[in-house]
């Protein structure tokens, strides 16, 4: 079952466009995340899915409805880059508040020890640090015990011990057949989480697939040993012969390694050969 997907989207904000006939699917159970650098179109892509923009090409649907009627949006929790809350509100208010709209809510007290917020749920919204609320935005996401999870940056702004925290959350959520969808700017956030990857740059979808099938478009593995007291990195195609044509040149291979490209060197190789 498709939980979310954009078919043939273009959207442009007066001579900008943000997105040029884009395709992006999101399988039920699924965790996926859409990278890319600023201005790609990531955002545009979020608010489009969540029914809170229209494009003026194509179409947005969530479990097979307009992305833009209550039903779907129903399934659906999010937390966007930015959240504003009365400041007077109490964080427990607020959860309380957020958990009424959805018939399946999470339980209260295991949502406040995934997120650690015991200790702040008398506290009112306003007094809080920039990555306290950052956190109780993110809870808010996984309150309602939605079917479906939308995280812009969740983990923007956030210490380790928060991270991992959401790191926790998402993994729990798919576990249990819930499907999450969440943009980043941390690779090794993407490879621990994701299953796949989509790849926006300049309002087009560059790369789609797991990670491994992202790495394997670079078609390299990376070869690295000591020499002369430096690291010597090799991308290469055959590393036996790499390795077989050192050895004929009486090349010592002092820590010598041998293993597929990680994911931000297989991006960063894109990106230069782009």
């Amino acid at each position: 079952m498709i939980a979310a997907e954009l078919r043939g989207v273009t959207t442009r904000f007066g001579a900008t466009t943000a997105l040029d006939r884009v395709d992006l699917e999101v399988a039920a159970g699924d965790t996926l995340a859409l990278l890319g650098p600023n201005g790609a179109g990531k955002t545009t892509a979020l608010a489009l899915l969540l029914g809170l923009c229209t494009a003026d090409a194509g179409f947005s649907r969530l479990y097979g409805l307009n992305a833009r009627i209550a039903e779907a949006r129903r399934r659906v929790a999010a937390a966007p880059q930015e959240t504003t809350f009365p400041p007077t509100l109490r964080v427990a208010e607020v959860i309380e508040l957020v958990r009424a709209h959805y018939p399946r809510p999470a339980p209260f007290s295991e949502l406040c020890e995934t997120f650690a917020l015991t200790a702040s749920l008398r506290r009112q919204l306003g007094g809080l640090s920039l990555g306290e609320r950052r956190r109780v935005a993110v809870a808010l996401a996984f309150a309602g015990g939605a079917d479906l999870v939308v995280l812009d940056e969740p983990t923007a702004g956030l210490d380790a011990e928060a991270r991992q925290s959401v790191w926790a959350a998402v993994s729990e959520h798919t576990r249990h057949g819930g499907t999450i969808l969440f943009t980043t700017h941390h690779l090794d956030e993407a490879e621990a989480l994701a299953h796949r990857l989509v790849l926006l740059d300049a309002g087009t979808v560059v790369a789609a697939g797991s990670v491994a099938e992202i790495r394997a478009t670079a078609g390299l593995i990376r070869v690295s040993h000591r020499a002369s007291g430096e690291v010597v990195n090799a991308d290469v195609r055959d590393a036996g012969a790499y390795v077989e044509e050192l050895v004929h040149r009486g090349i010592r291979l002092d820590g010598l390694e041998v293993r597929p490209l990680t994911l931000e060197e297989a991006l960063m190789r894109r990106k230069t050969e782009g």
